[in-house]
């Protein structure tokens, strides 16, 4: 039976990256996908000539999300309306139309709107600290929950990372293979740790899909970005797998699928 899943992120490439997989493989068993982006990405960075004359970047990001979506047989793409935050502790955070500054009942009824518009079945966010710490994802967080809510979602998920899968990852990789500068405390607090995690989704079936539409957003991620400069081996191991924390789990729950008990 064909379900509905909506994923909700913070900025366009936000979707290939984190959750690029999961959508192409619910697509491929002929379900619904909803892309649902908070800001346009206005405070991305850009190399300089990159751009067309009087083009501004969020409308580069917004294309870039629209081609990233066909290539992940996304069905409808709506953005929300607010503005990028920035990185947290920067003046942007502060703007009026910032998603950071957005009140999150009114920010989660547009949410809920979709879902209900949808009968969305699954609904995923992020998890509490977004990843790592950026205010729009961290907001993610908190619309989505309370956007499931609203709408009465039936299963709501976190979107995270296996920290330990990660810290193992770049333990074992050959320095060349690690990104710039690389730092083992950076995933100290980034992701959530293994036993925390209820689901894990395996997408190397459908991990070129999700290469090619990180590809898609250019402005962002270039050729020579260390995610696509990795060897195609090298990206299975690391895009592999997606990982969420399914909400209101109660006993410890471990999952392949985000659409597990309702078909």
């Amino acid at each position: 039976m064909p379900l509905t899943l909506v994923v909700f992120h913070a900025h366009p490439d936000d979707e290939a990256i984190a959750t690029g997989g999961t959508m192409a493989k619910a697509a491929a068993a002929g379900h619904r996908v909803v892309l649902v982006v908070a800001t346009r990405g206005e405070e991305g960075e850009v190399a300089e000539g990159f751009l067309e004359s009087g083009e501004e970047l969020w409308q580069r990001r917004v294309a870039e999300t629209q081609r990233s979506a066909e290539i992940l047989g996304v069905a409808r793409v709506e953005f929300l309306g607010y503005r990028d935050s920035g990185m947290m502790g920067t003046p942007t955070n502060d703007h009026p139309d910032s998603f950071w500054q957005a009140d999150v009942d009114e920010a989660a009824g547009r949410l809920a709107a979709i879902l209900d518009q949808e009968g969305a079945h699954v609904l995923t966010c992020y998890d509490d600290h977004g990843g790592y710490g950026h205010p729009d994802h961290i907001q993610v967080h908190r619309v989505g929950v309370r956007a499931g809510d609203l709408a009465g979602t039936p299963k709501v998920y976190e979107a995270t990372m296996d920290r330990d899968h990660l810290i193992k990852l770049m333990a074992e990789a050959p320095p060349e293979m690690r990104p710039p500068d690389y730092d083992p405390s950076f995933f100290d607090e980034f992701g959530t740790p293994a036993d925390d995690i209820t689901t894990n989704v395996d997408i190397l079936d459908h991990v070129k899909a999700k290469r090619e539409a990180m590809a898609a957003h250019e402005s962002q991620i270039s050729e020579t970005h260390f995610f696509l400069a990795m060897p195609d081996d090298v990206f299975a191991m690391a895009f592999g797998t997606e990982w969420f924390i399914l909400r209101s789990a109660g006993a410890k729950v471990t999952e392949t699928d985000l659409f597990a008990g309702l078909t």
